[in-house]
């Protein structure tokens, strides 16, 4: 024996949400709803505690692509650019010109991370010692990889980039002077600037896996 639901187009209709909302569908919105609560749960953590974990994955993401580059963290190269019985490494910069603009470390000059040139080491012997940074650590980990490719033994990363360079409260400089301001590259990739440093800028093209 079976059960015709009537006809008319009330009961019709209430039938039909009494079947939607079964527990099926009541299962999905559970489901939904739980994910929505993990990601801006995880969007919590990222911003306000999970700074220094982000930092890490790039990094271990960024090693295991590049796996012959050496790095470097901020605090070392803080205090080998200050000790003066050190030869002093030269910096560069591996960011957009944009980017380059609104901020880099003092004395870092800027070289292309998409069509890198030598320009910038022209002179200099293959041994000198060279750190390369960008915002994070991606595209500097590909120009110190086509550096050791040229023949420059000694290129280091440095880790975390100018973001944590700044985050740590480290000097940054604008056409000479003292300056806060980070260009955040794209605003996904800003979160792991502290709010203080984040520029409001238009995102950059985005063309790598990272910053």
């Amino acid at each position: 024996m079976t059960f015709d639901p009537p006809e008319d187009d009330e009961t019709q209709g209430r039938w039909k949400r009494h079947r939607d909302e079964g527990p099926a569908s009541k299962g999905w919105k559970v489901l939904l709803l739980g994910i929505g609560a993990l990601l801006v749960l995880g969007a919590v953590v990222v911003v306000f505690a999970g700074r220094p974990i982000a930092f890490a994955i790039v990094k271990r993401q960024t090693a295991r692509k590049f796996p012959d580059i050496r790095w470097v963290d901020g605090a070392t190269l803080a205090s080998w650019r200050s000790d003066s019985t050190r030869q002093a490494p030269v910096v560069l910069d591996a960011r957009t010109e944009v980017e380059y603009s609104v901020s880099h470390l003092a004395e870092a000059v800027r070289i292309d991370p998409y069509r890198p040139l030598l320009r910038p080491l022209k002179g200099l012997p293959l041994d000198v010692p060279i750190v390369v940074y960008a915002s994070v650590g991606y595209r500097s980990a590909r120009v110190a990889h086509w550096l050791g490719a040229h023949g420059y033994s000694n290129v280091q990363n440095l880790g975390g980039g100018i973001f944590r360079w700044a985050n740590e409260g480290r000097p940054i400089f604008r056409q000479g002077a003292p300056t806060t301001e980070v260009h955040p590259y794209q605003p996904r990739w800003g979160l792991m600037l502290e709010s203080g440093h984040r520029l409001v800028a238009p995102a950059l093209e985005k063309r790598s896996a990272a910053p």
